[in-house]
């Protein structure tokens, strides 16, 4: 089992390890075009502050963030289960579950790195991706190939990704919906939705859940008290 995850917005602030090494993190096959986009990033961040603010479609709030994604080579980093936070992260709570069940059950996607696994340090960094870099271009289409060629793609995979991160990489996998029901008609909530697919992904991880089919999925997750169905090649969990 395999679990698919965007990353967040927003991040832990300050790290305490040592400064990035792009060689030391997971999918070696990913670090040449990881150092591009880097490379791209900083280019961008280094010139024109409003420009820079457009691309990465920052409000004038957030300007320090391109200050930040200047310094990336030499800012202190974090293991990603403590960088990224909000509301699906919340309710995951990485460091309350076994690492080496996360280690091998996790992937997380991001605009920057390509994809990480939840012991990969890396420093705080802003950059989506929905983002068209100058000199590169979509991100999505940038990371495409080298995802392609560099994660695995056996067992049952479970995409919990919002739209542009899985436009990234489109293995076959099952998509976990999630609905809120009422009056007979379904409708999604964004905030809801983030809620319950970190719960669903702590639920599977923390009871040691290895479903191998969708169908199995689905069973387990009715198991776990959750109300969920099989709808072709999406698991539609209703939430509370």
């Amino acid at each position: 089992m395999l679990i698919l995850l965007p990353p967040s917005e927003s991040k832990a602030a300050g790290g305490d390890g040592p400064p990035l090494d792009l060689a030391a993190l997971s999918f070696p096959g990913l670090t040449k075009t990881r150092s591009r986009v880097l490379t791209a990033l900083e280019r961008l961040c280094a010139g024109r502050e409003e420009r820079a603010r457009q691309v990465l479609d920052l409000s004038p709030g957030l300007v320090e963030e391109i200050a930040r994604d200047r310094e990336l080579r030499t800012a202190p980093t974090l293991p990603a289960a403590r960088l990224y936070t909000g509301v699906l992260y919340d309710n995951l709570d990485l460091p309350t579950l076994d690492p080496d069940r996360t280690a091998r059950s996790i992937v997380i996607f991001s605009g920057l790195w390509g994809a990480l696994r939840v012991a990969d340090r890396v420093p705080a960094y802003r950059l989506a991706m929905g983002v068209k870099l100058p000199r590169l271009g979509a991100l999505a289409a940038v990371w495409r190939p080298v995802l392609t060629s560099a994660l695995p793609s056996d067992g049952l995979i479970i995409d919990m990704r919002s739209a542009p991160y899985a436009a990234a990489w489109r293995p076959e996998a099952v998509k976990v919906r999630v609905f809120r029901e009422q009056d007979g008609r379904r409708t999604v909530v964004s905030h809801m939705a983030k809620a319950t697919r970190g719960a669903v992904a702590r639920d599977l991880l923390r009871n040691a859940a290895d479903p191998a089919t969708p169908e199995e999925l689905v069973k387990t997750l009715v198991d776990l008290g959750y109300a969920a169905e099989l709808n072709g090649a999406h698991v539609d969990v209703i939430a509370d």
